[in-house]
């Protein structure tokens, strides 16, 4: 923009750009420049350019004012690919800037289908609020026009003449985006998406057409789920990855504080990041009014912000070590179903713990861990949609392989009927009994006993532990609400749970 406001596009003239020279022939033309950088604009695109003129929302003071890109805004244009992952801290009107940009999309170039997912229908309403006052402050001509919508709702805005619409959707609707074709995809908070966001996620990328946009943003909510995974593997999924720490927002400050008092982490900040005494007053009393979590809610840096988050049962720092050096299975069966570390050897016992489930297509895994009774080492892990006879057939057989190992079977609900099946239609002898019942029964003593058992085992002797998909389980395992503890949404903890049943018996076992 030059100092009188003006674009230059291509094969065009340079001309002042406002919100009432903007006509139905201009919408097209400026569709097909939104991500150029003329040098007029120094520095700044042209949507840039046309959000300011068009588009209004509304402050944190409660006015209505045009929309003009902040400091985190303005970082994620100057990196922005066609598909984006980010990591922010609150309210850095990020969910804003996605919506906005892809309202000028939508509306400037025509057969557009754009998709907002949430993670809560009350999200989505308030991203739709935003997008409908986008529409109502547009001028006359193009509101009246080309613009004029057949159909606006709390879920989509359609505009006929151009035929195009915005959707807005909750990631709790199992069936977003499917049978659609979008152009644009904005997922918000996936850290906080309901039920499978793994899977919702992959319907979600079959709708999107070939060059589609994506723009995936979250607060960080613990390790493991969907969003830090696609985080962690965004190079190789070619996600631009964008990080935007609190102090980039220019209102979160607070009474500057004495330089006396600053502490070396206080220090070290202040110089690593330009940080003034205001900034760190207002870190002060984040820490205050959020304790714990601050460095989830306003993140610092793109790894301590997940591991301060989610309330995590392990230590996440030693399942993030093991990780990182935990081997490739030598073996596997069943389509992967099946990973063996360490073959049986002769004269070694050997235990196979088992979580057993219904074995339907959707749900939970029945798991099985094998261990050495002696050292506890796993040797080999299965986890599958098997149940009933056929996972009885299979966990008595790999019992067998494993120099006839004794079978622990978790009794409770439907652990009695595999355990049926093991004995009598498998004939297989030496099933684990506790209380001179067959299997191991899962109480409110024994579980939190079985699972303090891995957590020790997890900082004590990480190197016991092989498998990756176990220790990926055990970085999401948390604390939830209720009290109790579990996977955190959208994931699992069967080969959690197995492998706490076989570190439980083990110990009952070997009288420790």
């Amino acid at each position: 923009m030059t100092e009188a406001g003006g674009i230059r596009g291509p094969g065009a003239e340079e001309r002042v750009l406002c919100a009432e020279d903007v006509d139905a022939e201009e919408l097209p033309r400026y569709g097909r420049i939104l991500d150029t950088r003329p040098a007029s604009l120094q520095g700044r695109t042209v949507g840039m350019a046309l959000a300011e003129q068009l588009l209004l929302v509304r402050t944190k003071d409660g006015w209505t004012a045009p929309l003009r890109a902040n400091a985190a805004q303005r970082a994620f244009e100057r990196r922005r690919g066609q598909r984006n992952i980010v990591l922010k801290a609150r309210q850095m009107g990020m969910t804003t800037w996605a919506a906005a940009r892809f309202f000028l999309k939508t509306i400037t170039q025509p057969g557009t289908l754009t998709l907002e997912v949430a993670h809560t229908q009350e999200a989505a309403e308030e991203i739709f609020r935003i997008v409908h006052r986008f529409v109502d402050w547009l001028p006359d001509e193009l509101r009246e026009g080309v613009l004029k919508t057949s159909r606006a709702n709390v879920r989509q805005i359609v505009f006929p003449e151009i035929d195009a619409q915005y959707r807005v959707v909750s990631a709790g609707d199992r069936n977003a985006g499917r049978g659609l074709t979008a152009q644009n995809v904005h997922c918000s908070e996936l850290a906080r998406w309901p039920g499978d966001p793994a899977e919702t996620l992959a319907g979600l990328r079959a709708a999107m057409s070939p060059g589609a946009e994506l723009i995936l943003e979250s607060t960080p909510d613990g390790v493991g789920g969907c969003f830090h995974e696609e985080w962690q593997k965004a190079a190789e999924t070619g996600m631009v990855r964008h990080f935007f720490p609190w102090w980039m927002e220019k209102r979160y400050r607070a009474k500057a504080v004495e330089e006396g008092s600053l502490t070396g982490e206080e220090r070290e900040l202040m110089a690593r990041h330009g940080l003034d005494l205001g900034q760190i007053g207002y870190r002060r009393r984040l820490r205050a009014d959020f304790r714990g979590l601050a460095r989830q809610e306003y993140a610092e840096d793109a790894e301590s912000c997940f591991l301060a988050s989610g309330e995590s049962v392990f230590e996440l720092a030693a399942i993030e070590d093991r990780l990182g050096t935990a081997p490739e299975a030598v073996e596997t069966r069943r389509n992967g179903e099946l990973e063996i570390w360490l073959p049986p050897l002769a004269g070694k016992q050997y235990l196979v713990a088992v979580d057993p489930a219904g074995g339907g297509s959707e749900g939970d895994y029945s798991a099985a861990q094998v261990l050495e009774l002696e050292t506890g080492m796993q040797c080999a892990e299965f986890a599958g949609h098997v149940g009933g006879l056929e996972l009885a057939s299979l966990v008595t057989a790999l019992a067998a392989e494993y120099n006839h190992a004794w079978l622990v079977v978790e009794r409770n609900n439907h652990g009695s009927g595999v355990l049926a099946l093991a004995e009598t239609v498998c004939g297989y002898g030496r099933i684990y009994r506790q209380g001179g019942q067959p299997g191991w029964l899962t109480t409110s003593m024994s579980r939190p006993a079985a699972l303090g058992k891995l957590g020790a085992g997890l900082v004590e002797e990480p190197e016991r532990f092989q498998s990756r998909r176990l220790l990926a389980e055990c970085r999401g395992f948390v604390r939830l609400a209720d009290g109790r503890s579990g996977a955190r949404a959208g994931m699992h903890d069967d080969r959690v749970m197995a492998m706490a049943i076989g570190l439980g018996a083990r110990t009952e076992m070997m009288g420790q």
